[in-house]
């Protein structure tokens, strides 16, 4: 590859790696905002995430079409083919995270005015881990590191007992109609946490095998909850 097509691949990937970049402050920017509006009742600040969704969306689709502009004038090969490629799988996971906090916002006037439940403290816990896996995974894949990838991934294996966990005490919790609707409504909430966090684990799985080759999948230990489902 001649100096000044070397020049403007490196222009490319760094254009796509600031948009990817992007896409992660924004994810991790609705996640706190969809959490404070849930236990805030804040039904405006809910709106400005299920909003702001839609930007993620075109985010999405200009890190396709730089990723598509690239392969078709650059002609990319070895490693940063696999780089690029890889993007698009990284920009689709935090779109879809951007759904997920999404969700938590569409929530929040359903919620409001209902009876509190004790186990939705735990959500602010299980949103701090999952946005910071996001980080990790992000990191990860700008680094090239492998060992941090994998010990994101273990990240999620806690992230899934805090969920079960959620999902055991809230149970305990439904006591009539009013506490059961609640109960289910944090449940989706849990659930969409529980998501990102998957997503996070996909970005971290896909950093590994960019980098070594080795493909690999997060299957955690069945634990009491998952064993009796």
């Amino acid at each position: 590859m001649s100096l000044p097509s070397r020049s403007l691949l490196d222009r490319d990937i760094l254009k796509i790696r600031e948009k990817l970049l992007q896409m992660t402050s924004m994810v991790d920017e609705a996640i706190d905002k969809a959490i404070l509006a849930l236990n805030t009742y804040d039904v405006q600040l809910a709106q400005e995430v299920i909003v702001g969704d839609n930007e993620l969306n075109h985010l999405r689709h200009d890190v396709e079409d730089t990723v598509y502009m690239t392969l078709a004038t650059q002609s990319p090969a070895a490693s940063d083919l696999r780089t690029i490629i890889a993007a698009i799988h990284l920009a689709v996971e935090l779109e879809r995270m951007g759904d997920h906090a999404a969700g938590i916002a569409s929530l929040v006037k359903r919620m409001t005015g209902q009876p509190e439940i004790d186990a939705s403290s735990k959500l602010p816990k299980m949103a701090k881990r999952a946005r910071q896996m996001v980080q990790e995974g992000i990191q990860a894949f700008l680094d090239r590191d492998v060992e941090r990838a994998r010990n994101m991934i273990k990240r999620d294996n806690k992230l899934d007992k805090q969920y079960n966990k959620l999902f055991r005490e809230t149970l305990h919790e439904m006591t009539d109609e009013e506490s059961a609707q609640r109960a289910t409504f944090l449940l989706w909430v849990g659930h969409n946490l529980e998501r990102i966090g998957d997503r996070a684990t996909n970005i971290a799985e896909r950093v590994i095998f960019l980098v070594t080759g080795e493909f690999v999948e997060n299957i955690d230990e069945p634990d009491d909850l998952t064993a009796a489902s």
